[in-house]
């Protein structure tokens, strides 16, 4: 695996959990592993892959640790850096916004020059629309650790399953 970080913007810590997870079962190591709010460019331009991962806030909005995440993002060098999206959101609650967050990030990163992967199909998820289904997929990992707890460790998996090889 090339060298690898994980970015997160999390309010409760259920996004920090996720992330952390994520770096667990994929052998990344603390020191990969940074919040949003406290990243710089120089950093993040010295990593291949990024994985970014956002909880949805109110009506389908980006975490606010993502603000000057995303500023710091735009700023670095992500020509030919492999991008994979996580998100958590309530599929319950706010089911026609659910995990819109990681479509925010997907679309002020598109045109950066990254390559996205992680795509993960709707099949199985509840909820009525998000701007976070791109061509039939959510953009990332989307995950709802509130009302679909039971699902978060096998959908982590399987998104794990299907990135690895590219990382």
């Amino acid at each position: 695996m090339k060298k690898t970080v994980i970015i997160y913007g999390s309010s409760t810590g259920t996004c920090q959990n996720i992330a952390e997870t994520i770096a667990a079962k994929l052998g990344i190591g603390s020191d990969n592993l940074f919040n949003a709010s406290g990243i710089k460019a120089e950093k993040v331009n010295e990593y291949d892959n990024l994985l970014l991962g956002t909880s949805t806030w109110g009506d389908g909005e980006l975490q606010d640790d993502w603000y000057d995440g995303l500023k710091v993002l735009k700023a670095s060098n992500l020509q030919e850096k492999t991008v994979a999206l996580f998100g958590c959101g309530d599929s319950d609650s706010y089911s026609d916004t659910f995990c819109e967050g990681i479509a925010d990030l997907y679309d002020e990163l598109k045109n950066s020059g990254c390559q996205f992967i992680g795509q993960v199909s709707t099949e199985g998820y509840s909820f009525s629309s998000s701007r976070s289904v791109v061509d039939g997929k959510f953009v990332g990992l989307a995950l709802d650790d509130v009302n679909e707890s039971d699902k978060t460790e096998g959908r982590i998996n399987s998104w794990i399953e299907n990135i690895k090889d590219a990382l």
